[in-house]
């Protein structure tokens, strides 16, 4: 659900509540001003009178919150292609295909630019990190926490570099200099953060694999286990065998 959907529906639902609390507090202050002269003020007129004393304030704050949320400008209509990924983005499924999407369209975007190919290694490293982030545990989750801060950063700089690409051929004379000036330094941080970011990469992936060995053995606990299994069952099928092609002969009966 979008942010204008969001937006209609709660005031929908401020105006019927109003609504209903404004007829209910008329209802409740009419009833107790023809009951309370002919019986006078007893316990049951005090019960009406504050239920509609009630009722009216909050049929009035009702009809307050409506008017400050009625006040304030919609949120501008969200475009169709929002709207999809949005609905394809709640499955596993559609989550990866959006996420796919959206690499192939700033790929794209970069094709031809000085950047593309750190680009393309910022994102293998990235896919990597994704498929170490559950297995990093204990001090390996702060790992996770900076890579996904150096990612974000990286991809906004290697985007500011692009854009800032694009734009030299428009500059003229000493602006066209200061531009490639400053592309070449978004572009050599780019490059430096990307090869920082593979050695957080490649250093998560050490501490993944160092995780998984034993302290004395080099074979995981596992290894052993199996090993004991397939001895043992070998030694089943072994006296099996030799119990299938041993001869047993019967013992002659005794003479009478």
């Amino acid at each position: 659900m979008d942010e204008r959907t969001r937006y209609f529906r709660r005031l929908k639902r401020l105006r019927g509540s109003a609504r209903r609390w404004s007829v209910l507090g008329g209802g409740l202050t009419a009833a107790a001003a023809v009951l309370t002269p002919y019986a006078g003020i007893g316990v049951a007129d005090a019960v009406w009178a504050a239920a509609a004393g009630s009722s009216v304030m909050l049929a009035w704050w009702r009809w307050s919150d409506h008017r400050e949320l009625a006040a304030q400008p919609a949120p501008a209509p969200s475009l169709p292609e929002t709207r999809l990924a949005a609905a394809l983005e709640r499955f596993p499924a559609g989550r990866t295909v959006v996420q796919e999407v959206r690499r192939q369209k700033n790929r794209f975007a970069l094709r031809g630019s000085v950047i593309a190919d750190s680009w393309d290694r910022l994102e293998r490293a990235s896919q990597t990190m994704a498929g170490l982030a559950g297995r990093l545990t204990g001090e390996g989750q702060a790992a996770v926490l900076e890579a996904a801060t150096a990612e974000k950063w990286l991809r906004d700089l290697g985007q500011r570099a692009a854009s800032v690409e694009r734009a030299i051929p428009l500059g003229q004379g000493g602006r066209r200099d200061a531009l490639v000036e400053s592309h070449a330094g978004l572009a050599e941080q780019f490059s430096e953060g990307v090869e920082a970011f593979e050695a957080l990469v490649a250093a998560a992936a050490s501490y993944v694999a160092e995780d998984g060995q034993p302290l004395v053995d080099t074979r995981h606990p596992a290894y052993f286990s199996l090993v004991d299994a397939a001895d043992r069952l070998r030694g089943i099928a072994e006296g099996l065998a030799e119990l299938r092609t041993t001869e047993f002969r019967t013992p002659p009966a005794a003479a009478g």
